[in-house]
């Protein structure tokens, strides 16, 4: 009885770990989200496929886990890091609440020693944040602060006190999940509680589709936010006060220049 959640990363193959890609290929079934899966179709011939669209999560969940409490080895794929804003909390919930007995030691011949209980292994994965922060340079070099915008679970006050402390406390600030169709005034709102502690003239980095065909890549200002470009793909980098632009890229200093003679 073997499951493994595993961090596909942006969602091309070439940016996957090794260990992903030879856990996906071993396994007898594949669970994840229409959209990751079509991203790594390669490596899924001859595979069992549970694929489901949004909001589905819980169902997708429970289905990888029935596959392996089986005795079929599932691979259940989240894009990015599946424990940031991904799969791997709500693997762990579900099996809390039905009181599955988990292991993750292996035996003698390197093989998951599952006899007693289910063996889990998270497998990692290169979150949105790291691909898009790369791509515009170094804006997380120093301490940062990662805030999803989206309110179907977390009630909008409490991301509206996590937005107020964040920018108040001087983080550079990441923004998951900026806008979709039907949620378009929470960026705006972001906006402008950000700007009651931060300069106008802050800089932000937009990535879209990070590391995949359709990537995107801009720069804008604080003030300028609520105009740019955005949707479900997109990851914003609100610069902190030591935040810098430099030719076409963001970065924040960590404060060596102050320490060293550089």
């Amino acid at each position: 009885m073997t499951l493994y959640v595993i961090g596909t990363g942006p969602g091309d193959i070439a940016y996957m770990s090794g260990r992903a890609v030879e856990i996906i290929k071993q396994v007898d079934c594949v669970a994840g989200y229409t959209t990751y899966i079509e991203l790594i179709a390669d490596l899924l011939k001859d595979k069992q496929i549970i694929s489901t669209g949004m909001m589905k999560e819980v169902e997708r969940v429970e289905k990888a886990i029935e596959q392996a409490l089986t005795g079929k080895s599932c691979a259940l794929v989240s894009g990015g890091d599946p424990g940031i804003y991904a799969m791997a909390g709500l693997v762990f919930e579900i099996c809390k609440q039905r009181n599955i007995k988990l292991v993750r030691t292996r035996n003698k011949e390197n093989h998951p020693d599952s006899d007693s209980g289910l063996f889990l292994e998270i497998v990692p994965g290169i979150p949105a944040l790291a691909a898009g922060a790369a791509l515009v340079g170094a804006p997380l070099t120093h301490d940062f602060a990662a805030i999803s915008l989206s309110d179907l679970l977390t009630p909008w006050e409490k991301i509206e006190n996590r937005l107020t402390c964040a920018a108040m406390a001087d983080f550079v600030i990441v923004l998951y999940n900026p806008k979709s169709k039907k949620r378009d005034w929470q960026l705006k709102r972001a906006q402008e509680l950000m700007l009651e502690h931060r300069d106008a003239a802050t800089p932000v980095g937009i990535v879209t589709g990070a590391m995949r065909e359709n990537q995107r890549i801009s720069f804008t200002s604080l003030d300028q936010l609520d105009k740019a470009d955005v949707g479900m793909q997109t990851i914003l980098f609100i610069g902190s006060s030591a935040s810098l632009r430099y030719l076409d890229f963001l970065f924040t200093p960590r404060g060596y220049s102050k320490k060293y003679e550089i």
